[in-house]
């Protein structure tokens, strides 16, 4: 039997569950957090250490600078369309419900794989500490549990994944003292204070370019936030969460790489530089830091898990709730207790099941594609949506927050295009090809184009205006 929603502001009627608007700003800002995985900057310091020759916080500040711009206008767009559905709702309102399907797809690859990753890198661990047995019962045990925890409801997952996050910044303010105190017994530069880290002779910007794009990547997460924009308390939480999580994983990102490279100015002496958390905690703190901080990072890697299997079940629940038919209502099913995308959550679990079968390498680099594409039709629809259709462009303040901004982000974005790694164009390509087949399908031959819903009764309640584009007479927005 179907329930009210107990959130439903101004006491509603409504006869349909959706989705539960009982996330804050700093339950969101965590959810933020724990798809960044702040933990990675010590995983990937030898690699990034070796690609600049020496400058991993340039390379952080460089990625920053970037994701600033797009975080700006994904906040902006947020703001005009308070949906869950993120990149997707935007480019379909923006642009034509066709573009936004294949926008939803690609970004796809990247939420879907994403619960993945966690889960082979949890199997590899697994794997390293018990060789003999099956390492299938860990992935069936641990996305098991995962998937779970985010049937159960949105509040318990966000509870559970802020006090992981709690515990991954606690272990990296101990690791940036424990650092501090190396220096100052000369380990290293010798000191905090050196600009070292930011530039020494022989280093190059394109390296450090191609640096950004690895660490950029880390900063994936922000643009995840939109996700919860029908389950935060307010109209004005998601972008103000979306900006303070990017500023605070940018400094913790930056804080770690700062120290690590200012006590570690080259990496002679580690054994592996493929992943070189375990040996920085050794180095600084010990066999039992070493323990703790190897635990931090587990922890990190549980939230992610989380954050992104919520995140990502929610870009299938919208995406499904826009279609007609069978498979859509099955996906877009909403459980009348727990308030959370049920069926769309079972989904996510089953395709990281298939972490027992994927390689770290092969799936990481289908990721980066979806992200790219994402973050590209975000910047290009504030431009279209405050320019064009809004016709703000006449003034110099609106010349420059709706066309100057927007174009600097898609530029940004451009470089880090020209950066990626072959196997992800190739993946991203045949990914898209697939979702281009199925538009071609569901629309026979787009002579039904897709359309377009935003949660009208629940946004009507809320007082928050709809701003819906006409794109023609079958296809468009209401």
């Amino acid at each position: 039997m179907q329930q009210t929603s107990p959130q439903a502001p101004f006491g509603s009627a409504s006869t349909s569950p959706r989705l539960s608007r009982s996330l804050g700003l700093w339950a969101i800002v965590g959810l933020g957090l724990g798809y960044m995985t702040p933990m990675t900057v010590f995983d990937t310091f030898g690699i990034v250490s070796e690609e600049t020759n020496g400058v991993v916080p340039l390379a952080y500040i460089v990625a920053l600078i970037a994701m600033i711009f797009t975080a700006l206008s994904y906040g902006r767009m947020t703001r005009v369309f308070p949906s869950a559905g993120s990149a997707y709702t935007y480019a379909s309102e923006v642009i034509h419900p066709n573009v936004g399907f294949l926008v939803g797809w690609s970004s796809l690859l990247d939420y879907l794989l994403l619960p993945m990753v966690n889960a082979v890198i949890g199997r590899i661990y697994f794997e390293s500490f018990f060789p003999d047995t099956p390492s299938w019962i860990f992935v069936v045990v641990y996305v098991g549990v995962v998937t779970a925890l985010n049937c159960w409801s949105i509040k318990g997952t966000s509870s559970i994944n802020g006090v992981l996050v709690v515990f991954q910044v606690l272990l990296i303010g101990i690791f940036v003292v424990l650092t501090y105190i190396s220096l100052t017994r000369g380990m290293g530069q010798g000191t905090a204070l050196t600009l070292a880290p930011l530039y020494h002779a022989g280093v190059d910007m394109q390296a450090v370019i191609a640096g950004a794009t690895v660490v950029c990547f880390s900063f994936i997460g922000f643009d995840a936030i939109t996700m919860y924009s029908e389950e935060a308390k307010s109209a004005t939480t998601v972008p103000k969460a979306i900006v303070l999580a990017l500023l605070i994983g940018g400094a913790i990102f930056l804080l770690g790489a700062w120290f690590s490279q200012a006590a570690f100015p080259t990496l002679d002496g580690f054994e592996v530089t493929d992943d070189t958390l375990p040996e920085l905690a050794l180095k600084v703190g010990g066999e039992f830091f070493k323990i703790l901080f190897v635990s931090a990072a587990l922890s990190a890697m549980f939230a992610s898990s989380l954050s992104s299997h919520a995140s990502v079940s929610r870009m299938i629940y919208v995406m499904a709730r826009n279609g007609t038919g069978r498979i859509p209502r099955f996906l877009s099913y909403i459980h009348p207790r727990f308030l959370t995308p049920l069926h769309a959550v079972l989904i996510v679990g089953a395709v990281s099941l298939l972490a027992f079968r994927f390689t770290l390498e092969f799936v990481s680099s289908m990721i980066n594609f979806g992200a790219l594409i994402a973050f590209t039709m975000v910047n290009l629809t504030v431009l279209l949506y405050f320019a064009v259709h809004q016709n703000k462009r006449h003034t110099p303040a609106e010349i420059f927050t709706n066309i100057v901004l927007p174009v600097i982000g898609m530029l940004l974005t451009a470089v880090l295009w020209l950066n990626l790694h072959f196997d992800a164009l190739l993946y991203g390509a045949i990914w898209f090809v697939i979702g281009l087949t199925l538009l071609i399908y569901v629309t026979r031959g787009l002579r039904n184009p897709m359309t377009m819903r935003i949660e009208e009764e629940t946004l009507a309640e809320e007082g928050t205006p709809i701003p819906h584009i006409q794109h023609g007479k079958k296809g468009g927005s209401r």
